[in-house]
């Protein structure tokens, strides 16, 4: 015959005490949970190495070349085939010569261009004359790059035509050739590009990305692993216990992120190394506020599915509110202060300037402190979760035989 009782247990039979209370004990433990939990190492390891190996890929030719873009020449003139024999020319730009305007707007509506040049009829006529003279550059406005390039490779054409009629006026007018040239600009223009020096499109993304992956992959593998353990009734732990498991966490992260820092950037050329001691101690200091906030959510939704369910859908939104691809000050104020919930905010600009830019940690000192007072917080509500639940955990009935 059994019989059911209430009685305190004894820690080896406490099934949400972990085996383990120490810092070092849980860290191993820790590291032996993801390494037995292949969804956990799906996640925190394979899926970042991934990305950074097929992520910047699509981004591998930097700039937009050839463009393809069509051209409407209702004047027929000297000018006019002069345009677009430099329009041809250019590395930017494809070209199709079009009969109308209609025919232009189809292969746009059907993607076969990106834009179209109209040179409108009378054009020689007007600039022999003195009169303002000027051609029409149309783009598709939903591809902004392309558009870019579309614009710029008309605009370079048509320049360089207009600059040697300056010159021919101004020798007709009596001036030598030279100095005709010289007047064309008066002063020139240098465009010197900084940290990005293909202006690449791969280049300006894919390191601020890096981050996004870093935070939403260590987010969902750690959420999952708290959840598995809530299941199992094994969450409970010391202060100690919980800062081995956010170090065990952490360290496999920050291994990724020197993946990133140390070959994903190298094989992909991108801008990088200028300040490496900075970066990694960027690191040190991101990994584990990223991985309290795990734990937090992982208590949070008390499942191991629910964070992939939810997490999984929050990556564009938290990208857009870091300030990185949008100005921070033109989003609406309550985002300008929600934000700073995630470490991505200051993370994505601190490892940017660090790692690309060379900036001193004195100068990235403000996101330095951010994530410290951020990991201050989530672990605050860390316990906070864990003195609830303890205060939610039910009494346990042992049954024992007689």
């Amino acid at each position: 015959m059994s019989y059911t009782q209430k009685h305190k247990p004894s820690r080896a039979t406490l099934p949400s005490q972990t085996s383990s209370q120490t810092f070092l004990g849980s860290f191993l433990q820790t590291l032996k949970d993801i390494f037995t939990d292949s969804g956990v190492i799906l996640m925190l390891l394979i899926a970042p190495i991934i990305y950074g190996f097929f992520y910047p890929w699509p981004y591998s030719t930097e700039v937009v070349n050839h463009v393809p873009v069509g051209i409407i020449d209702k004047d027929n003139s000297d000018l006019s085939r002069t345009i677009v024999r430099y329009a041809s020319a250019s590395p930017q730009l494809d070209t199709t010569r079009f009969l109308n305007e209609q025919q232009a707007k189809e292969a746009i509506w059907s993607d076969q261009i990106a834009g179209y040049m109209i040179i409108p009829s009378g054009l020689e006529q007007q600039v022999l004359s003195g009169k303002a003279a000027s051609v029409s550059v149309l783009g598709n406005g939903g591809y902004f790059l392309l558009n870019k390039n579309v614009q710029m490779g008309f605009l370079q054409a048509v320049s360089t035509v207009s600059a040697g009629i300056d010159v021919k006026k101004s020798i007709a007018q009596g001036a030598y050739s030279s100095t005709a040239a010289q007047n064309t600009q008066a002063v020139s223009l240098r465009i010197i590009p900084l940290y990005n020096q293909t202006e690449g499109y791969g280049a300006y993304v894919v390191p601020a990305v890096s981050i996004i992956i870093l935070q939403q992959t260590l987010l969902m593998a750690t959420a999952m692993l708290i959840g598995t353990w809530y299941e199992q009734r094994r969450h409970m732990t010391t202060i100690g216990g919980w800062l081995g498991r956010i170090a065990a966490l952490s360290s496999l992260s920050f291994v990724i992120g020197c993946f990133y820092y140390g070959w994903a950037f190298e094989l992909h050329h991108y801008p990088r190394g200028q300040n490496m001691l900075g970066s990694l101690l960027f690191l040190l200091l991101f990994c584990p506020t990223v991985a309290t906030l795990g734990c937090v959510l992982g208590l949070w939704f008390r499942q191991r599915e629910r964070s992939l369910q939810i997490l999984i859908f929050s990556s564009l939104p938290i990208f857009f509110v870091s300030g990185y691809p949008w100005p921070a000050n033109q989003l609406p104020e309550i985002l300008q202060i929600v934000r700073w919930l995630a470490p991505t905010t200051p993370a994505i600009n601190t490892s940017v300037q660090l790692n690309q830019m060379g900036a001193s940690i004195s100068q990235v000192s403000i996101g330095f402190y951010a994530l410290a007072a951020l990991w201050v917080f989530y672990f605050v509500l860390l316990m906070l979760f864990c003195w609830r639940t303890a205060k939610k955990q039910p009494s346990l009935k042992i049954t024992e035989p007689s």
